[in-house]
């Protein structure tokens, strides 16, 4: 069997004007990827909301992956931006492949 290593998952859910600060705070805590993927619609404790270009509330998904260490970096340097920018950060352990990579 394949071995496996576990490593943090981060999605960050961010208006897609922010996502160069997001991605800059990721190279930051020198995670050594990430991906960002745009997101159309969604429902939240505000109610529904839809990508809305012209006014400039689109949103996107920032994912990676990253050792304990360098995910507790990266929660740190975020943390102000959470409630002041409105971003949603989640975390979980995921099992992955060629941790070195990670």
């Amino acid at each position: 069997m394949i071995e496996t290593v576990i490593r943090k998952r981060i999605e960050i859910l961010v208006d897609s004007p922010l996502v160069r600060r997001v991605t800059d705070a990721i190279d930051k805590a020198q995670i050594t990827g990430w991906t960002v993927l745009p997101v159309t619609s969604g429902s939240g404790r505000d109610g529904r909301w839809r990508e809305e270009r012209v006014m400039g509330t689109d949103k996107s998904l920032v994912l990676t992956i990253s050792s304990v260490e360098k995910a507790e970096v990266l929660v740190d340097t975020l943390a102000p931006m959470l409630t002041s920018h409105g971003l949603l950060l989640t975390m979980w352990d995921v099992e992955v492949i060629r941790g070195e990579r990670f």
